[in-house]
């Protein structure tokens, strides 16, 4: 099939058949992921993606095979809902639609590139093994469900921090942080808000996060001093007891982030993994700005 594989521009399509095309990709995957297409014009938006320089990839009689799209900042990119409807799989398409987002990313001048792919997903593992990319960390998803009890606030001196302030802390040094957490996402979501607090023995941080309608998702923590998962769990039982009828959602929170066990502490629970991999130098500003 390879030979007959066409790789079209993703903003020759709507939205909604794009959003066709993807669910079409997801219908037998490990971890579904359906969306619309307000769903997709908001992650096209919050993610930085460029429809110009992704890709549908069809044969000629017009046939859908499969999608990638690519995000693009100023030293990097990101490759993301890649998929290819299950029965045109095993074709090359995949292959197809991923070296060309490669070659997409050295026409800009750049060479470094991002992408998840979900734990245990071997076949997509070995196509980018095998293109270059290596494996750097696991990534945790993990959610909360709102019926859970509210906490009891740890006491603390706490301050709530509109947008702005939020922002000017995330801009902040965090260390690297996968496509999805990193400053630019935050920046372009809307409803952004913050916690900042200190406990008696010293200890402070904050917490960044976006509230949607249903939802809390996003965070960004940073213990400034004192134990990580201590600061953290202040934080969270600040943030739960405000919010206590909202589910939580938060994606790609890293293995060894010191403060996952505030996390587990509070009720949060694993949906599923994903493996962060990279191909290239990573920037000086992804290691320190993020």
């Amino acid at each position: 099939m390879a030979n007959i594989i066409q790789l079209i521009p993703a903003s020759n399509f709507s939205l909604a058949e794009l959003t066709d095309i993807y669910n079409q990709t997801r219908v037998d995957y490990m971890v579904p992921m359906p969306m619309n297409a307000a769903r997709l014009a908001n992650y096209i938006q919050m993610y930085d993606i460029d429809l110009n320089r992704s890709i549908v990839a069809t044969t000629p009689s017009n046939q859908k095979l499969g999608v990638a799209m690519l995000g693009v900042r100023k030293d990097r990119t990101w490759i993301t809902r890649l998929g290819v409807i299950p029965n045109t799989r095993r074709g090359g398409v995949g292959r197809a639609m991923v070296e060309n987002l490669i070659s997409q990313t050295e026409r800009l001048g750049l060479n470094f590139i991002m992408l998840e792919v979900i734990k245990n997903n071997k076949p997509a593992q070995q196509l980018f093994l095998k293109l270059g990319f290596r494996e750097t960390v696991e990534l945790l998803i993990l959610r909360r469900a709102p019926h859970l009890p509210a906490p009891t606030p740890l006491v603390a001196d706490a301050e709530r921090l509109d947008r702005s302030q939020a922002l000017h802390l995330v801009e902040r040094d965090r260390g690297t942080q996968p496509w999805t957490n990193q400053s630019e996402s935050l920046i372009n979501a809307g409803e952004v808000a913050g916690l900042r607090l200190s406990l008696a023995d010293g200890s402070k941080g904050w917490l960044v996060y976006q509230r949607e309608k249903f939802m809390l998702s996003r965070f960004a923590i940073k213990t400034e001093s004192g134990d990580p998962a201590t600061v953290a769990y202040a934080l969270l039982t600040h943030l739960h007891s405000q919010y206590p009828r909202l589910d939580t959602h938060i994606e790609n929170i890293q293995l060894n982030d010191p403060h996952l066990p505030a996390y587990y502490k509070m009720g949060h629970i694993e949906s599923f993994r994903r493996i962060e991999m990279w191909r290239g130098t990573p920037p000086v500003s992804l290691l320190h700005k993020n």
